[in-house]
């Protein structure tokens, strides 16, 4: 038993630092029946959690299931000094009412993942908001700017001239605390977070606490193939997108990334894929109905198997019958959105049905020939629709989204 968990926890996992601890912690807890405290901390200055994220949350929920009490620590103080991890200079800080909105939003999609009656959710604040300037000195001592700056991006930034503030070198400082205020038996982190991470041990040795061990998690790619998932960089898949929309970006990544997937964002056994992974390399099966495998299992995660079946369905009925999905928005058209001549700015038409984000968007996707009304492709961001003779219409943009245009 306490083998397979162990397999388990260490599934996915970049580094287990010390591992020896690690395991020998494990078996004490099933021994003793005592469960260790796990914690993993989440800076909310970005509301959306995308897939991403849950590498490190399903960890998170591996644990939780197997009787450990997992702390979801929301870093409402740390966020409004703001992570200086891989930043090139001192990124802006957040306001309290920002990471507070950012908070809830957290809040509300963590438990597509975790057992809400089995996490814990703590803010830092709780801590850090009432420490005086004594004990904020006292901190500081039990660190030094030469360990600081052993930090790649600090030492970086240091040796280009580049400003560093004394407030950035208090964020692995204070996050670290966390992990001395909590007891930390075992912190989750990505692979970026590890100098952090290691501040926590550290500060847990200098404060006479149970050191922690660390498990670093890796990067997920996105869906260019190449960088990790970012909203930034707009390869992300949301956990609260549509289900046709999760389904098909899914389908959309490659043969190759789609095990990266399998190992580090389902629960599917290792033997089951690595028999995918042979009978895809023989022939004996096609690399779509694995891939289709995997679209249904992370859907289901997050909606339901239903859901899942109709979301495979419509993607069907998109991509392989090439025809408009059975349910589609509407967008209404009101008489004030016109010109005097009847006519509608396919551009503000765009914008005002959430198809684009700006006006600049919407050229930028018009020309790049991905916006076709009705089956005809759209080639001029001038183009001016006639709605006098024409009430409504199917505008599709991409290769999956669509929105029916209705003239009131």
């Amino acid at each position: 038993m306490v083998k397979n968990d162990i397999e388990l926890l260490k599934r996915g996992t970049e580094e287990i630092i010390p591992e020896d601890v690690f395991i020998k912690r494990i078996e004490e807890s099933e021994k003793e029946q005592r469960p260790l405290t796990i914690k993993a901390g989440f800076d909310p200055t970005a509301p959306d959690i995308h897939l991403g994220h849950t590498v490190l949350i399903r960890k998170m929920r591996h644990f939780q299931q197997m009787g450990h009490n997992v702390i979801f620590l929301i870093g409402d103080f740390t966020g409004m000094i703001g992570d200086p991890t891989g930043k090139s200079e001192t990124r802006k800080k957040l306001t309290k009412e920002e990471v507070l909105s950012n908070a809830e939003t957290y809040k509300k999609q963590i438990f597509k993942i975790l057992d809400p009656e089995k996490t814990i959710i703590e803010f830092n604040s709780k801590w850090c908001a009432d420490m005086n300037f004594a004990e904020v000195l006292e901190l500081t001592s039990h660190y030094n700017v030469a360990r600081m700056l052993e930090r790649d991006d600090f030492s970086k930034r240091y040796k280009s001239g580049k400003s560093i503030s004394i407030i950035e070198f208090m964020y692995p400082l204070v996050q670290g605390y966390d992990s001395v205020a909590l007891k930390a038996d075992v912190e989750l982190g990505g692979t970026d977070q590890k100098f952090n991470l290691l501040v926590g041990r550290d500060l847990q040795k200098e404060y006479n606490v149970q050191q922690q061990v660390i498990i670093t998690m890796p990067l997920l790619v996105g869906l260019d193939g190449t960088n990790k998932m970012s909203k930034s960089l707009n390869n992300y898949i949301g956990i609260d997108e549509k289900p046709s929309e999760i389904f098909g970006k899914i389908m959309s990544i490659s043969d190759e990334l789609m095990y990266v997937y399998f190992d580090l964002v389902t629960d599917i056994p290792k033997p089951e894929i690595l028999r995918l992974k042979t009978g895809m390399l023989d022939g004996s099966i096609h690399p779509k109905d694995i891939k289709v495998s995997l679209a249904k299992d992370i859907c289901t995660q997050f909606y339901d198997k239903d859901t899942a079946e109709k979301a495979l369905q419509e993607f069907n009925t998109v991509f392989v019958k090439k025809d408009i999905p059975d349910e589609v928005e509407e967008f209404f058209v009101e008489k004030s959105m016109l010109n005097d001549d009847g006519t509608l700015w396919i551009v503000k038409m765009m914008v005002e049905a959430k198809m684009a984000k700006s006006n600049g968007d919407a050229r930028r996707l018009i020309e790049g020939g991905g916006v076709s009304l009705d089956g005809e492709k759209i080639t001029s961001p001038d183009l001016n629709l006639d709605l006098n003779f024409k009430n409504e219409g199917i505008l599709k943009v991409g290769k999956r989204r669509f929105v029916k245009i209705i003239k009131k």
